[in-house]
């Protein structure tokens, strides 16, 4: 029997300019993953421009206002696939003002592919989104030296630019293991598919090889079932006079009919007793599947709760340690009421502290800030209405992860983490 590729979910980051837009759509090209209708719009519109070839970043830029202004500013979710391997990849603004965006786009990556242009090398921008990446624990970087082809010494420059960038890496916690550099012309397509003549200090793997290879890193750590639920099904119908089902998506782990489970935060025990989905009922389920769970005892539930695996259960907490990056143009300060949404629970909380803000460019912590700012990331400590059910985000990141909600405009704030997530990072003394 012949077995589907497995995914990899892979995110793309860097300062403007330095080439995304251009790499994915040289991805999607060569991995014949556009239609030929979509390639000769592309060279038209290039020609047009009065350009020789195909501006293959016109296969991902998305509004026509976006190419105008010269920047995409969406997070954009492209798919393709090769023989090996089939990927999803969120290709993610550059501007120092959408890193909400990178947030987004590589919070569920395994593995970011973060650009940099040869000619400029490791900037501010470059530090904040590997700053960033470190905080949201993902497991592999590829560090995509792009444009190699417009600078002299192409040999001392890469080497210059992997040294700089494998000593931040470093200090951020990756290993060595963990990060790959590879130099490459996106605009010409050397090292994406094909290894290059024009690079032959180089040895290693193409980027399209490496993503093939890479190791496919799911989860940190095994973790038991965590089970958000959306919706209390009760069709009270002839047919079905007793049904009680629980609806949702699987955020974590794996659930079987006859497990053990809690739900949290009210701490009572049952067993699996059904799975039910639209195809027909499950003997087990996995992440991302979305089920209906039936239970074998009649316990109260309600949106917001948790079913999670007995043997791993976290603890409901009301006050604990976060570590979050600010997405909003006004301050924040000690004392704010906000909103807290945790899976599909949605509670009052009160910022209780600024406790140290990250530095990102010096690797440091500033002791007890007074405010916080657009992009800037912090520790906090966090105070909630009712008890939520949350892993720490180094165990597990989708319940070890939370949004903070303005309660007037219903604006998302800021993404958290639970738990210090700064402390992995191997930063310098508090100044």
């Amino acid at each position: 029997m012949r077995h589907a590729p497995d995914l990899l979910r892979i995110a793309t980051a860097g300062s403007v300019d330095d080439g995304k837009s251009t790499l994915v759509g040289r991805l999607l090209y060569d991995t014949k993953s556009v239609l030929a209708d979509q390639i000769d719009a592309v060279t038209k519109a290039s020609v047009d421009r009065g350009l020789e070839g195909p501006d293959l970043s016109l296969l991902v830029d998305g509004l026509r206002a976006e190419r105008e202004q010269g920047i995409t500013i969406d997070v954009a979710y492209r798919y393709f696939a090769t023989p090996a391997r089939s990927f999803v990849l969120a290709d993610t603004p550059g501007h120092v003002q959408y890193t909400r965006n990178t947030v987004s786009g590589a919070s569920t990556a395994q593995l970011v592919i973060l650009l940099v242009d040869a000619r400029n090398g490791v900037v501010s921008q470059t530090r904040r989104h590997a700053a960033v990446m470190a905080l949201l624990g993902v497991p592999q970087l590829v560090l995509a030296v792009n444009k190699i082809d417009l600078v002299d010494d192409q040999a001392s420059v890469f080497a210059e630019i992997s040294a700089e960038f494998a000593e931040l890496t470093r200090s951020l916690g990756w290993s060595d293991e963990q990060v790959t550099a590879i130099p490459v012309s996106a605009l010409h397509g050397d090292n994406i598919a094909n290894r290059s003549e024009n690079t032959p200090f180089y040895d290693g793997p193409t980027l399209i090889e490496h993503l093939e290879t890479v190791p496919n890193l799911t989860e940190r750590a095994p973790v038991g079932l965590r089970f958000p639920v959306q919706y209390v099904i009760r069709p009270r119908t002839p047919e079905y006079p007793d049904y009680r089902g629980y609806a949702g998506q699987i955020a974590a782990g794996r659930v079987s009919v006859g497990d053990e489970v809690v739900v949290l935060p009210s701490g009572q025990r049952t067993t699996v007793s059904q799975i039910d989905t639209a195809d027909g009922p499950l003997e087990s389920a996995h992440t991302g599947r979305s089920v209906t769970i039936l239970l074998a005892d009649n316990v109260d539930i309600s949106r917001g709760d948790l079913i999670a695996a007995a043997v791993d259960a976290p603890e409901p907490v009301q006050q604990f340690t976060a570590t979050v990056c600010w997405l909003a143009e006004k301050q924040l300060r000690p004392g704010a009421r906000l909103l807290l949404k945790h899976g599909t629970k949605t509670t009052q909380a009160i910022v209780g502290g600024l406790d140290a803000l990250f530095d990102e460019q010096n690797l440091a912590l500033v002791e007890a800030p007074e405010s916080v700012e657009l992009n800037q990331i912090v520790r906090i400590s966090v105070q909630t209405a009712e008890p939520i059910p949350a892993d720490d985000y180094q165990v597990n990141r989708e319940s070890g992860s939370f949004l903070l909600i303005d309660p007037q405009g219903g604006n998302t704030l800021a993404a958290g983490l639970v738990g210090d997530a700064l402390a992995p990072l191997h930063l310098k003394e508090l100044v």
